[in-house]
């Protein structure tokens, strides 16, 4: 549970660094309208590098270019390199909405879709929005 929650410091460290403070604020964000989401996605194993490469890619621009889009944190699973996982926080069902439209996200899509064996979107909610804002806080405090 501890290597979680640095785990989840360390997400939200480089969500932030991408972040222009000019416009969005994460501090101040409704964690109530907030869209969190794990993705659980499986790789056919011949395209794990070059699924991961795109994936780089595609998580960096969203968070860079959307001010909606707080946190995309990919992850890939020790033991089962196959296995990835997706950290999602979206600062409302819009910005969610706005970002599968976005070119780098389509590209995305599209140039990975063969290369996905399964996806599971598993829609979450913050247990303790205020919790989130400190850490926000505490991340910005140290740049």
């Amino acid at each position: 549970m501890r290597s979680f929650f640095y785990l989840i410091l360390l997400f939200i460290s480089m969500s932030v660094q991408g972040q222009n403070a000019s416009r969005m604020n994460p501090v101040n964000m409704d964690h109530s309208i907030m869209l969190i989401r794990i993705a659980e996605i499986e790789i056919f194993e011949d395209f794990i590098d070059q699924y991961l490469e795109i994936l780089k890619e595609e998580s960096e621009a969203s968070v860079r270019l959307e001010p909606g889009v707080l946190c995309i944190y990919p992850m890939q699973e020790s033991e089962r390199p196959d296995q990835i996982r997706l950290l999602e926080i979206y600062a409302d069902s819009a910005a969610y909405q706005s970002h599968l439209k976005t070119p780098h996200f389509l590209k995305y899509k599209n140039s990975t879709l063969h290369m996905v064996k399964s996806l599971a979107l598993i829609d979450m909610k913050a247990i303790d929005g205020e919790s989130m804002s400190k850490l926000f806080a505490k991340i910005n405090s140290l740049d």
